[in-house]
């Protein structure tokens, strides 16, 4: 049985695999871009037109972006019998809408999603394992 723990963010995505007695982990990066749009540019004549952000294609940008990492992720762990999800903001939220939405064999097998903070690999590993229950042996 291959149980697999996913701790994700927007940069990147930890991955932890218990299969058969064996562990391996792995790493999905998101190469987004993390925008930070500037207010409008005021005009040099009094009164004059001003610069209006568009906060739409920024918007719009991040989302297929975003689909674009979630896809690598499910390619990381189509194989996958059993799932756990963490992660400390929306990516993991917005991660299990899309496979509801796009993934529902997949979707079916998520067994826990958990708002966790930044944690370190170790920390990490010992929650997923203790979570599926497997051996501290491995």
């Amino acid at each position: 049985m291959k149980r697999i723990g996913i701790w994700m963010d927007k940069q990147e995505a930890l991955g932890v695999v218990f299969e058969n007695g064996k562990e391996s982990d792995f790493r999905v990066l998101s190469e987004m871009d993390f925008f930070n749009p500037k207010g409008g540019a005021r005009s040099k004549t009094k009164w004059g037109p001003q610069d209006v952000v568009q906060d739409s294609k920024y918007l719009e940008t991040e989302k297929h972006q975003m689909r674009r990492y979630f896809q690598k992720i499910v390619e990381a762990v189509e194989d996958a019998d059993q799932l756990a999800l963490y992660g400390p903001a929306e990516a993991s939220g917005k991660f299990e809408k899309e496979l509801h939405e796009n993934h529902t064999r997949l979707a079916k097998k998520v067994k826990i999603r958990e708002r966790t903070d930044s944690m370190t690999q170790n920390q990490f590993k010992a929650m997923v394992r203790e979570f599926f229950k497997i051996d501290e042996s491995l």
